[in-house]
């Protein structure tokens, strides 16, 4: 199959190529609530397990959705690309029973290399987290292609 040359599907058939083998993404119950060219948007509702010993969301897995929200937008292109790295940061706690949602927007792709930023929110819209990830495209190594 050809990829498609409408940018909107081409990301759709990218988020439903990744999420069906994303088994880390799925048994942290994140939902990929939109995607779009150079965007997306997941959320997860923080769990029992999920907390730390302070009784706070995990740290790693408040990162674990902002870099899920990271790789859909940067691979919504239809093309494989990999993180290169990222940094974080936490400015509020999330609790058990909090809604957290990731926005990733694409801030530049130039070549192989781009930079997203991430915003993590809980229900009442409160920031807890931000990440800024660089990526790397793996030219010819299409999603969604035959």
């Amino acid at each position: 199959m050809a990829e498609p040359a409408d940018p909107q599907r081409r990301a759709e058939l990218a988020r439903d190529a990744m999420y069906r083998h994303d088994y880390a993404t799925q048994s942290l119950g994140m939902v990929i609530a939109d995607i779009g060219p150079g965007r997306s948007t997941v959320t997860m509702t923080v769990r029992r397990d999920m907390l730390n010993g302070f009784g706070m969301c995990h740290g790693g897995l408040v990162t674990s959705l902002a870099d899920t929200a990271f790789a859909f937008a940067c691979n919504s292109h239809g093309e494989m690309t990999v993180a290169a790295g990222f940094d974080a940061e936490f400015v509020k706690a999330a609790k058990l029973g909090d809604r957290l949602t990731a926005e990733a927007l694409e801030r530049s792709q130039a070549g192989r290399l781009g930079v997203y930023d991430v915003t993590v929110r809980n229900q009442d819209g409160e920031t807890v987290a931000y990440l800024r990830g660089r990526s790397y495209r793996m030219r010819g190594k299409s999603l969604i292609g035959d």
